[in-house]
């Protein structure tokens, strides 16, 4: 069976100030446009989501809030998870093994460097620096099972960004 990892950097975000924390920064006019952008290519590629997972950062949900719009995804039923904040591979890998196998095709919006370092693992012949913000890399997975995703044959098959 195959299934299809969708992981997406939030978009641009205003800079910290003295009075916005990193955590409580919204996203940017253009950040705003991007993530509109990529729902809309997801969207065309038919790549709809079954789950939302997102940072609970405020850039990061309000990127999940205007992807999952494009794609007729209630906001109501996107995922926070705080943990997804600063986070490394492992929290990445734990969230994907726990994923229900139900859902087929799961969105997760996170932050680098921890979403850079996880697509670096997915796949042998695929390898980016950086994560653009806003930047997409879809992964098909072989495994009738999301806990065994680490064993599968793991394909990357859209690296986009606005």
């Amino acid at each position: 069976m195959q299934r299809v990892l969708v992981l997406i950097r939030h978009a641009k975000a205003l800079k910290e100030t003295l009075t916005i924390t990193d955590f409580d920064r919204p996203l940017a006019e253009k950040g705003m446009e991007d993530a509109i952008k990529v729902g809309s290519i997801l969207r065309k590629n038919n790549i709809i989501p079954n789950l939302i997972i997102a940072s609970s950062a405020k850039r990061t949900e309000q990127t999940a809030k205007l992807i999952a719009a494009a794609n007729g995804y209630k906001n109501e039923d996107i995922l926070l998870q705080e943990k997804l904040y600063q986070s490394n591979t492992t929290v990445y890998h734990d969230i994907v093994c726990n994923l229900p196998n139900e859902k087929k095709t799961v969105f997760i919006i996170g932050h680098n460097p921890g979403i850079t370092d996880f697509i670096n693992q997915l796949d042998a012949k695929f390898r980016i620096d950086n994560m653009p913000t806003c930047g997409i890399v879809a992964v098909k997975i072989s495994s009738d099972n999301w806990g065994q995703f680490s064993l599968a044959n793991n394909k990357v098959f859209l690296f986009q960004q606005p």
